[in-house]
């Protein structure tokens, strides 16, 4: 009886990750209904919200910057978990991972032309909020910059890893309610996480999107750059690198 050895893993390269993600780029240069989700759907949302509060100009600069954080998020992890299921339900996955070219080559290239677009997606809102809709921040609007980028990847890596659990473009959508919105009503955007139940407090403690948040909020707060902010980009950070990490373990070469 003959058994069959696995394939040994292959080691990240640089190259193989540089061709996955100038591949996604090429295919998403001709997809332009993708590419306007991606960036311009969350500068729409706040150029909404903006005149929405357009007679309360602080509860915009209350609540402006940390969806500055969560618009990019959410659209990033939509637009990555069905992208990524259409190239494994088309046999495009099973095809690469024929090839030499490891399950983390692939992820990592992924996550780098999605984030190619993220830089652009969180430079635009950023701009648009600070320099054309008139959000108030006490800090580096440089920050904010830095903490929407991190939310874009981190929704990246989510929609990477639950991609993994999808059989079909509708349960990929289906899993947004299941991993985003506990997060968007325990982040702190609508009542202070200490204000919470315990049990929901203990919750949001463990969700990366609630230091998306305390970060946006440290910026709006502190003129320099603060102790807690520096922990909570490091901790949405790790959290997006630990999802991507998760992503290439479970990552399967086809739909059943």
């Amino acid at each position: 009886m003959s058994t069959t050895t696995p394939a040994p893993a292959r080691a990240l390269s640089a190259a193989r990750t540089t061709a996955t993600a100038a591949r996604v780029l090429r295919q998403l240069r001709h997809d332009p209904r993708t590419v306007a989700l991606m960036i311009l759907v969350p500068c729409l949302m706040l150029f909404l919200l903006r005149y929405v509060f357009d007679g309360s100009a602080r509860t915009f600069d209350s609540i402006g910057a940390s969806l500055l954080g969560i618009f990019p998020l959410i659209t990033m992890f939509l637009v990555t978990s069905i992208a990524t299921l259409r190239e494994r339900t088309s046999g495009t996955l099973e095809r690469l991972l024929a090839m030499p070219l490891g399950k983390g080559d692939l992820i990592a290239g992924y996550a780098l032309a999605f984030g190619s677009l993220a830089i652009v997606q969180s430079a635009l809102a950023t701009g648009l909020a600070v320099w054309f809709l008139g959000l108030d921040v006490t800090g580096s609007p440089w920050l904010l910059l830095l903490v929407a980028l991190l939310d874009a990847l981190l929704g990246t890596a989510l929609g990477l890893f639950v991609s993994a659990f999808a059989a079909s473009e509708f349960q990929a959508v289906q899993f947004m309610p299941a991993v985003i919105f506990p997060q968007l009503l325990l982040c702190g955007l609508f009542t202070p996480r200490d204000a919470m139940h315990p049990v929901l407090e203990t919750i949001s403690d463990v969700l990366p999107m609630s230091y998306a948040v305390d970060a946006m909020n440290e910026v709006l707060r502190h003129t320099e750059m603060t102790t807690a902010f520096v922990r909570d980009t490091l901790i949405v950070a790790a959290c997006a690198l630990l999802v991507l990490a998760l992503g290439a373990a479970t990552l399967k070469r086809r739909t059943a």
